[in-house]
């Protein structure tokens, strides 16, 4: 036991038993600053906790932590990363235990927030000047000058700074958060997928405050007009809410009130402990977020935060808007040019809408990504583009082709990619191979490359087999429709042959499906 053990000077200080545990933590609240007293007199504790008995901060008291010796704090440290002060002794169990104490907390644990205010009885054990150059301390005090008044002035001023800290931190977490999340948010491609991740994103950025009071219910709306509003995206109680605000029962009058409110003054705010954050676009209108903040008030770091995030995310609705309008003019010229070739070659237009359908059954049976099976069902509306090339004796020949005319009507492969491959769209790239590659067989028996197997790529493979069945259950100019039983016959003798054995299983196994896209789109 160190023999610093002089107690504090006070006019009005009277000593009095150390509180017992169970009434310490029924003065503790869960909003409290954590103080941490590591000194090896009983008496110091239970001097320091009198002293700070009644004291308060911004609404919330003090939760002691007591510790006898350097080791029992640093275990203490370790479980409550939150303590806002540290009292401490220098002479413990080694005359600088307490110094050790300093130096594993801010190099080994890295905490640079808790506040330490060194408190000695033996000066000479640890100098003031080469204590406050040599570790990181933001205080110095000798016990003996301590008196009741001080206590409280320092531990104040400490708190005072810890909670600029944590402001400052929090502000740190946010604005990185906002940075990290906008560059995700930006890269997401659909309207629905974007609501969705602004919601969680705003929740996680509100909940940065205390996540004990985050219970993450929330809606994003989209609103071209304010008495025509849309759920695009919920969280919490709100998740069974789609559609129409003013049938989700969950939403409050006063709210949806809100909502309209919100529209024409044309900015967020905070209603109580929730917020409402305004995302005007140029293309769609304006969208609304609307998130529960649970029982606690937003700071302004909260409110600024929000606000800074909400302006950002407005843009990004707007790129959204503008891909997806770039993205369905493609999706629209690949189809209608897919449809062009199929009028040309006396089809209807309905054999591309399920050979594109049949494609992704299939495509999703394998468990493909959702983006290929998309760009598989928008691209393959192209597979016979290079029929454009061939002349209409050939093309429109009601009898079988001699073996020259044959080869001329096979080019159409070579002719549909040499079109599409001078893109650098992704889904006119997939075209361009499905056009090229949509006649090589499993074996290598195809054209125009011979590839075999693997070498074909999924495209090319699901658009074989589709476009085949399609074909063959279809009139021609040169043949009548086939059954769809010897279709299917078909399909499983030329298994390992012409397709892909392990797409010939999934069609089979997806028949259901296949047999009402037909059923839906009949010529």
């Amino acid at each position: 036991m160190g023999e610093d053990n002089i107690p504090f000077e006070s006019d009005e200080l009277l000593f009095a038993e150390e509180p017992s545990v169970e009434v310490m933590e029924a003065k503790s609240s869960s909003k409290s600053w954590k103080i941490l007293i590591v000194d090896d007199e009983v008496d110091v504790h239970s001097t320091t906790r009198l002293v700070l008995d009644d004291f308060s901060f911004e609404g919330a008291g003090i939760q002691f932590l007591s510790a006898y010796t350097a080791e029992e704090a640093l275990d203490i440290m370790k479980e409550h990363a939150d303590i806002a002060v540290i009292l401490l002794d220098v002479v413990m169990e080694t005359n600088h235990a307490g110094l050790e104490l300093v130096k594993i907390i801010r190099e080994e644990l890295e905490n640079q927030m808790v506040r330490i205010i060194l408190r000695t009885g033996q000066p000479g054990q640890a100098p003031e000047r080469k204590v406050i150059l040599e570790y990181d301390i933001n205080d110095y005090k000798h016990k003996a000058e301590l008196t009741a008044q001080r206590l409280f002035t320092s531990v104040l001023s400490a708190l005072r700074s810890y909670r600029d800290i944590l402001v400052i931190e929090q502000n740190r977490k946010g604005l990185k958060h906002i940075i990290e999340a906008s560059s995700d948010l930006f890269q997401q491609k659909s309207v629905g997928r974007l609501a969705q991740g602004v919601l969680t994103q705003v929740i996680s950025l509100m909940g940065l405050r205390d996540s004990v009071y985050m219970k993450g219910n929330g809606v994003a709306v989209s609103s071209p007009d304010k008495d025509d509003m849309h759920i695009i995206a919920a969280t919490g109680r709100y998740a069974s809410c789609h559609d129409s605000v003013e049938e989700c029962g969950e939403i409050s009058d006063v709210t949806r009130a809100r909502f309209k409110e919100i529209c024409d003054i044309g900015h967020g705010c905070f209603m109580g402990n929730d917020y409402i954050g305004y995302l005007p676009t140029r293309l769609k209108g304006s969208h609304l977020l609307y998130v529960e903040g649970g029982g606690v008030a937003f700071s302004e770091q909260d409110e600024d935060l929000l606000r800074v995030f909400s302006d950002n995310v407005g843009i990004a609705f707007d790129n959204i808007y503008l891909n997806q309008e770039v993205l369905d003019t493609q999706k629209e010229i690949v189809r209608m040019l897919g449809e062009v070739v199929e009028f040309r070659s006396k089809e209807t237009a309905f054999h591309v809408i399920r050979v594109s359908e049949i494609a992704r059954i299939l495509g999703t049976a394998m468990g493909l990504d959702q983006r290929v099976v998309d760009e598989l069902y928008y691209a393959s509306p192209m597979h016979d583009v290079g029929k454009i090339g061939i002349p209409d004796s050939i093309l429109l020949k009601p009898g079988k082709l001699t073996s020259d005319e044959l080869k001329i009507m096979r080019t159409h492969t070579d002719i549909g990619y040499n079109i599409l491959r001078a893109s650098h769209r992704k889904l006119l790239k997939t075209a361009a191979t499905i056009a090229h590659e949509h006649h090589e067989y499993w074996d290598g028996s195809g054209y125009p490359q011979g590839l075999k197997g693997d070498a074909i790529s999924i495209a090319g493979r699901i658009i074989c087999v589709t476009d085949v069945f399609d074909a063959l259950c279809s009139e021609r100019v040169y043949k009548s429709a086939w059954p769809v039983d010897r279709a299917l016959e078909y399909l499983k003798a030329n298994s390992e042959i012409m397709f892909d054995p392990a797409l010939v299983e999934l069609f089979f196994d997806s028949l259901d499906e296949i047999m009402e896209i037909r059923k839906s789109y009949q010529d």
